[in-house]
């Protein structure tokens, strides 16, 4: 599903946010897009003689060091305020020319931030957990403590203890220029300098960290409740297609529900009912009465709500009104989201080189520019190969294609066998979350990790059974765990919930081996969260095998091919839809929650009539702003399918090693370096959609 990390300061810890780049600016100052910033956010004007302050440490340390001066001092004049005191007295006193002293200082704050940030990640975690896990009734408490962020005044504090100015006048902040040139000829320690000198490239106020994790914690748990109750969906003749007591959070489930109905003579009329619910739940034309409510019916066509009769009433119905006008809900979804976007641009001032949080995300957090991915999902959106593969899918559905088979699962190795039937296989043997647990070091070698291996793992892994759809939570610093969380019913564990526990499984097994693995825990994690997105599709592709069913053959391995390019197809496009949206706030940054959701309407629409309406048809449907990311997750969704490609190119270099369990974990253990050298490192070649291009044409070549 996705890793969630308890606080955005801890999402990538080794993310490097480059300040360089404007230290070329003719004024010697920042420059700030979009207004002017707030006084906090400017650095000082300098009092001190820079050039007079660089030479005098020179003829004191020699001319050796004149490279690692300059641009220590540079580093920290850009951050450096009035009130931190006398910036010349500080550089003379902590510049380090000393090898072994400074290798003793890398190591000495390695080992502090590992604490510092671990025990915040702790404690986050704890403060979220009646939020995050089924734990019963919410406390009106209980979101107030999720919102808290214990860590965002650490980097402050920080700055104002002079220690990371300390890292920042004796190691070097890199461009992503940089790091993208020199990366390939870097040593471990020159990574996990950079990555050091990352943390402390911008002074963001912890009042504006702390209003961006409100306003995630807020929009997370609008989503985490926001179910549909499907045995009370009714069609005109009255008639209920879905079992009593199935209640499904959008968007998750209501996806995974829809991609198991190809398996049911009925399938289709269930899954056109399922499209008008993701249709009503973007447009917000769906009842407020109906959401997450088992006490009203409801049909999504004709959208009338009435009174369920108490017999189809499920047992466990929690209380709720019972409410018949049928108002829609009052655009709460693109409420949640201008919340997300105000909070970002709080932030924008403080990052003068990535002033949106669009160029955040892809700059910074992913270390890809956004138009190299633009690039890389239009090439498979537009690649001829799309209707080749739609042609082969109406054939096999004997019918022309629809909005719905935007998720067709026929490809998938499970397409053929009754969701009912896998759903008894995965409640026998997981009754509870501690079952699975228990499972693990079964699972584990099942996947081809030695039993010595297996063990380990198991041991730094918790499970625990999800309020929401379910997530994979890192641990910071050796010692604490990894927490898997998947959803687990009453009855126990159905298959949706089991498919995400797998792929939250190959999450967990990538943040141990990439924190207890590396040599630096600065360098702990992977280039981005498309990577874990990608190793985790490793282990989820391999569900059903370790369920006891067989093992792929090679016609097995072609339906594979296609699987994953009409996945990465599908999200392509949702991650375009993402993408513009944050662009059109930005354009507009005092739209209302109304303007917003029509924006985001008009936008699914013309990216599905552009893409996917010469495929689908379906002409003016908004289904590609159904996805729930978009609203508790901001610019999330385009690491989907680029750790689909990642994933792809992994799976194929791995189809050459036969060694699963050794090379994911030779893989996961390089730790946050930039995504090209991760994968050449990984497979022999920089982040491409080649590959998956080259094996689906071949595949369609072999059916």
């Amino acid at each position: 599903m996705f890793v969630r990390s308890s606080s955005r300061f801890f999402l990538k810890r080794a993310s490097v946010f480059p300040l360089l780049a404007v230290l070329g600016c003719a004024s010697g100052q920042p420059h700030v897009q979009a207004g002017a910033a707030p006084a906090e956010a400017r650095p000082m004007k300098q009092t001190a003689d820079l050039s007079a302050l660089k030479a005098e440490l020179v003829a004191r340390h020699g001319e050796a060091q004149r490279a690692r001066i300059e641009r220590g001092v540079d580093q920290v004049a850009v951050l450096w305020r009035a009130e931190d005191g006398d910036l010349a007295a500080f550089v003379r006193e902590y510049f380090i020319a000393d090898e072994k002293q400074l290798e003793a200082t890398l190591a000495r704050l390695e080992t502090a931030f590992e604490q510092l940030d671990g025990h915040l990640n702790e404690i986050s975690r704890e403060l979220r957990r009646p939020t995050d896990l089924d734990l019963g009734p919410l406390l009106p408490v209980d979101p107030l403590l999720a919102a808290y962020d214990p860590g965002a005044h650490t980097t402050e504090d920080l700055f104002q203890a002079k220690v990371g100015f300390v890292a920042l006048l004796n190691f070097p902040l890199t461009t992503l220029a940089e790091r993208m040139e020199k990366g390939p000829g870097y040593t471990r320690r020159q990574w996990a300098e950079a990555r050091l000198t990352g943390r402390f490239s911008r002074r963001v106020p912890a009042e504006v960290r702390q209003a961006s994790t409100r306003a995630t914690a807020d929009a997370d748990l609008y989503i985490a409740e926001y179910n549909i109750w499907m045995h009370h969906l009714v069609d005109e003749q009255g008639r209920r297609p879905f079992p009593k007591g199935m209640r499904l959070i959008s968007h998750w489930n209501l996806r995974d529900e829809l991609k198991s109905r190809y398996a049911d003579p009925e399938g289709v009329a269930k899954q056109r009912m399922i499209i008008k619910v993701m249709e009503r739940i973007v447009t917000q034309t769906i009842p407020a009465a109906v959401i997450d409510n088992p006490w009203v019916d409801w049909n999504p066509f004709t959208n009338e709500v009435k009174a369920a009769p108490a017999g189809e009433l499920e047992s466990d119905a929690p209380q709720r009104p019972v409410v018949l006008d049928g108002k829609r809900e009052d655009d709460v979804r693109y409420t949640k989201l201008l919340a997300q976007f105000h909070a970002a641009r709080r932030e924008d001032p403080y990052v003068p080189v990535a002033p949106t949080a669009i160029a955040r995300s892809f700059e910074l957090g992913r270390e890809l520019p956004e138009a190299r991915v633009k690039a890389l999902l239009e090439q498979v959106l537009t690649s001829p190969l799309v209707p080749q593969v739609a042609k082969l899918i109406e054939q096999r559905l004997g019918r022309k294609l629809e909005p719905q088979d935007l998720w067709y699962a026929g490809f998938r190795a499970n397409a053929k066998l009754p969701e009912a039937e896998l759903d008894k296989l995965t409640r026998q043997r997981y009754p509870t979350a501690e079952a699975f647990a228990k499972d693990l070091p079964r699972i584990l070698q099942g996947l081809g990790f030695s039993k010595e291996k297996a063990a380990f793992l198991s041991e730094h892994i918790r499970v625990d059974s999800s309020r929401g759809a379910g997530h994979a939570m890192p641990s910071l610093r050796r010692g604490d765990f990894p927490r898997l969380r998947t959803r687990v019913g009453p009855s126990g564990m159905d298959y949706k919930g089991y498919n995400i526990a797998v792929h939250e499984l190959g999450h967990n097994v990538e943040q141990v081996f990439s924190l207890y693995e590396v040599d630096h825990t600065l360098l702990a994690g992977v280039p981005n969260n498309a990577f874990t997105e990608a190793l985790a599709f490793v282990f989820q592709a391999r569900d059903l095998e370790l369920l006891g069913q067989a093992k792929p053959d090679a016609a097995r391995e072609r339906e594979r091919v296609l699987n994953d390019f009409w996945q990465t197809w599908e999200i392509a496009g949702v991650a375009l839809v993402d993408i513009a949206v944050w662009h059109w706030m930005y354009e507009h940054p005092d739209a209302t929650p109304a303007q917003l959701r029509e924006a985001v309407v008009r936008i699914a629409q013309e990216t599905w009539d552009r893409y996917y309406a010469p495929v689908l048809g379906g002409q003016g449907t908004p289904l590609l702003g159904i996805y729930s990311h978009m609203i508790s997750y901001p610019l999330y969704l385009t690491d989907y399918p680029l750790g689909h490609l990642i994933a792809f190119q992994i799976e194929e270099h791995l189809h050459k090693a036969g060694k699963l369990g050794a090379e994911f974990e030779r893989m996961a253990s390089q730790g946050a370096l930039t995504p090209d050298v991760w994968m050449t490192n990984a497979t022999g070649a920089p982040v491409s959609a080649e590959p998956l291009l080259r094996a689906t044409e071949a595949a369609l070549l072999g059916r």
